[in-house]
């Protein structure tokens, strides 16, 4: 039987053939990139002229990036 810590912060991780401290700089990464697609959304909510494209272009470059390192499956 799994103790709660080993699932809460090693399963994962093993799942995606990733070490903890690994997987937790890939989160981080994309965690910061959607923050700055949140920020360029943001700003073109307000001002319609800037950052047309730059949220979706992000999001769809890290769509890309998570697809291809989960070797294309759909898991959530």
């Amino acid at each position: 039987m799994r103790t709660t810590l080993e699932r809460i912060f090693f399963v994962h991780p093993r799942a995606v053939n990733e070490d903890y401290l690994a997987h937790a700089g890939v989160a981080l990464r994309f965690a910061l990139q959607l923050f700055r697609a949140a920020l360029a959304a943001l700003v073109h909510a307000a001002v319609p002229a800037l950052f047309e494209t730059s949220a979706s272009s992000i999001i769809k470059k890290l769509h890309r990036e998570m697809t291809e390192r989960s070797g294309g499956s759909q898991r959530g």
